[in-house]
């Protein structure tokens, strides 16, 4: 399984959640009654042109990440380093969602970029981890072999712990001083310690491997919705939100990470069905444990959350655009990212 992302799938296989031929979607609208504001704001999001959006934003987070890992001694392990974190596959979505959570408050992206490459060094630590023999054991990742099988085990390893304190150092040197005061930056480090640990998604990864089937929803939570969670809300802090923004960013974002596996577990099942699914861990998807129809009950649902925790940002105006196409996006799967970055 892989955290929080944009698509965890083959390309060629995402864009479009599939409908499976005996199944309607069953649009369920929240029991929380929404503002005229929030119903004209959800209403503007649905012509937000996100691939746009997230191409621009992934051509300088993909160069700023490249400057952020230079080769040097020993050379080795920032080859296996730059290997995973610079994959064309790779989407970006946890640095692209911590910007725009930033700019929801007024905050500036020269101020989130140090966290936003951060969070894809972190974000591709745990790829790396998770894909070894013993945990996930996953022979490729974002379209390419995965990191042990070209450099070795000993040395996914070391490449994998290398990029955890290494997006703490870029938070800590590279964030500008006039923009972010401390106060702030000591909040975001505090919180992505919190979402990789061993009460965030460490936990998931230790019940992906030893809990039953009953465990899945926890998982999800801990593994995807942990990194959604803490995306949102360093984007956040960064940008000086206040507390009870910072619990719905909270909210919204797990939501959003949870939305994104639950969806990638039906389209995995779909694929399963056809001959073409090679998930490792049976027990796992939520998909398998509980069906696809209740799975795309579960996705509808988290949907709804999602933009109704958006809704009480709905004095930001336009500024919450992004969040929102997220959320639809985390659910139809309406363009390829590929397309977009390419």
């Amino acid at each position: 399984m892989a955290p929080f992302a944009f698509a965890t799938l083959p390309s060629s296989h995402i864009c479009r959640l599939p409908k499976p031929t005996n199944l309607k979607f069953r649009v369920r609208c929240s029991t929380a009654a929404s503002s005229p504001s929030s119903v004209s704001t959800r209403s503007k999001a649905a012509g937000f042109d996100l691939k746009t959006y997230c191409a621009n934003l992934m051509v300088q987070i993909n160069q700023k990440l490249d400057e952020a890992i230079p080769v040097q001694f020993p050379p080795q392990i920032y080859e296996a380093m730059r290997y995973s974190v610079l994959a064309k596959g790779a989407k970006r979505a946890p640095p692209v969602m911590c910007i725009s959570a930033c700019e929801l408050f007024g905050g500036s992206r020269l101020a989130a970029f140090p966290t936003a490459c951060a969070l894809e060094m972190v974000h591709a630590a745990s790829l790396i981890h998770d894909d070894l023999p013993c945990m996930d054991d996953s022979p490729s990742r974002r379209g390419q072999p995965s990191n042990h099988t070209i450099y070795g085990v000993d040395m996914a390893i070391l490449a994998g712990d290398a990029l955890f304190p290494l997006g703490f150092r870029h938070i800590v040197s590279q964030t500008p001083s006039d923009l972010v005061p401390e106060s702030h930056l000591l909040r975001v480090i505090a919180e992505i310690a919190r979402s990789v640990g061993s009460t965030g998604m460490a936990a998931g990864q230790f019940l992906d491997l030893e809990g039953g089937p009953n465990a899945v929803g926890f998982i999800q939570e801990k593994k995807f919705g942990e990194m959604g969670e803490s995306s949102a809300v360093c984007g956040g802090f960064l940008a000086g939100a206040e507390d009870d923004e910072i619990e719905r960013l909270r909210r919204y974002g797990r939501a959003v990470g949870v939305l994104y596996a639950v969806v990638d577990d039906i389209i995995e099942e779909r694929l399963k069905v056809e001959g073409d699914g090679n998930r490792k861990n049976k027990g796992k998807s939520y998909a398998e444990v509980y069906g696809v129809e209740k799975a795309i009950e579960k996705a509808e649902e988290l949907r709804a959350k999602a933009k109704e925790e958006l809704d009480g940002f709905e004095k930001h105006g336009e500024r919450v655009l992004p969040l929102y196409s997220f959320v639809d996006y985390a659910f139809d799967r309406s363009f390829s990212v590929d397309d977009a970055s390419g």
